[in-house]
């Protein structure tokens, strides 16, 4: 039996596991394998991935990401914004507390700014989620459209587009097909995470996300970073930065470009149990 707990932020949810109880080796059960059964909405527990967790020290873990496709990721920001809600009630954490995630991405500082214990384990982080690195890019598309954007890559890597409608629609095409399609487009040899963002006011744009590995989800941490470095770089938007997904709102407050860029927003502890 492989213990979890199940978290989400901004309803982008995920399982933790840790390292020892799925070990891959003498038998066991491959991560990818593994991933796609327990993430299985239907016949599995249900999630858009597993952060698979061991303890480095006192206050600070190692996480490795599969998406609910199986596929490694280098990170999530909600994910290791749930590892770190998970790490938090371990360790009996107050607020000010700093908690430090190793992820293929980098180490990532989690500082505890509240807890909620009513109801669902609740904590608002904010995490620090490295320098953002952007430049504008054009895709060609299969019907012959260009569509412009930003590359972005927070550590992993997004493709950000700017939308004038309510509907998120470009060009006629709805955000979700044009998103599959970017997502696994020749340009992107590791495929990429695709962004479309209106701009509400100078201090809050509303995102749709369609995640690599994933399809649309409520929610990306990363996907908010990318999503306001375009906006705040490129676009005329200032930090603080209210980032709306359909799964609630993140904060992000960036500076200027060079430096690190900070995420918050809350993640809750909703399920634990056991799988086979």
């Amino acid at each position: 039996m492989i213990p979890f707990t199940k978290a989400q932020a901004c309803g982008n949810d995920f399982l933790i596991v840790a390292e020892d109880a799925a070990r891959e080796t003498d038998g066991g059960e491959p991560w990818p394998d593994l991933t796609r059964r327990l993430c299985a909405r239907s016949t599995g527990i249900g999630a858009d991935g597993i952060e698979f967790f061991r303890w480095t020290g006192p206050t600070s873990g190692r996480i490795r990401l599969h998406n609910a496709d199986g596929s490694a990721a280098e990170i999530s920001g909600n994910g290791t914004r749930c590892v770190a809600a998970w790490m938090a009630q371990a360790l009996n954490s107050r607020p000010g507390d700093a908690l430090q995630i190793s992820t293929d991405a980098g180490l990532r500082v989690c500082h505890v700014n509240t807890i909620a214990t009513s109801g669902s384990y609740t904590v608002e982080v904010t995490a620090g989620m490295g320098i953002p690195a952007f430049a504008p890019r054009t895709v060609v598309l299969a019907n012959g459209f260009a569509i412009s954007g930003v590359d972005v890559s927070m550590g992993n890597p997004h493709f950000v587009i700017l939308a004038d409608n309510p509907g998120f629609t470009i060009r006629g095409c709805n955000w979700q097909t044009l998103g599959a399609e970017i997502c696994v487009h020749q340009n992107f040899p590791h495929q990429t995470n695709v962004e479309f963002v209106r701009i509400v006011s100078p201090t809050e744009i509303e995102i749709r996300i369609f995640e690599r590995g994933v399809g649309p989800t409520t929610s990306s941490g990363t996907g908010s970073c990318a999503s306001a470095t375009a906006a705040i770089a490129l676009h005329g938007c200032h930090s603080p930065l209210t980032v709306v997904a359909p799964g609630g709102a993140q904060t992000v407050t960036w500076d200027h470009p060079g430096a690190e860029l900070h995420l918050t927003g809350p993640a809750a502890l909703i399920a634990r149990g056991e799988a086979w």
